[in-house]
């Protein structure tokens, strides 16, 4: 069996200098599972208001009492082009998370233009959806709102 310090697979940290061609590699984000009290709203808001695809209904494989449904950007894509991957658990009677460490602070969603993050927030203050104004910051264009749950979200783009 092959270990962190084999030399086929070098620590991540000696990986990172060898580049793309290396074996173990982090190549992206497969997929985010967060926890929600209530699926069909939580579908209402990525679905209908995010414009993401309920790709799939199901349950947790580790706990098949709970419910368990995945969105995505794009439902065609492949691994060559992947897409945003978010799944939801469905706990209705699990408490409210707190902040702190080993939590997630906010999920960031990309968007190709400055004006599409401007774009988005009208959208969704027309939706009575609340937002912070868009900002720039590190030369990004971003404005915030959260979810029916309280999640942080982002929608972010390079700056102009």
């Amino acid at each position: 069996m092959a270990s962190m310090s084999d030399q086929q697979y070098p620590a991540p940290s000696e990986a990172a200098a060898l580049g793309a061609t290396q074996p173990m590699r982090i190549s992206g984000l497969h997929h985010a599972t967060l926890i929600c009290s209530d699926l069909e709203r939580t579908t209402s808001f990525y679905r209908d208001v995010l414009g993401l695809a309920l790709a799939d209904e199901g349950v947790n494989a580790d706990d098949p009492a709970t419910r368990h449904f995945w969105f995505t950007s794009d439902p065609n894509a492949s691994g060559a082009e992947p897409a945003l991957r978010l799944t939801f658990l469905e706990y209705p009677d699990m408490e409210k998370a707190t902040q702190g460490v080993g939590g997630v602070h906010h999920l960031a969603l990309s968007v190709a233009s400055a004006a599409e993050v401007e774009a988005w927030r009208d959208y969704l203050q027309q939706r009575d959806v609340p937002t912070t104004e868009s900002f720039s910051r590190d030369k990004l264009r971003s404005v915030y709102l959260r979810d029916p749950d309280g999640q942080i979200i982002e929608i972010v783009a390079p700056g102009e």
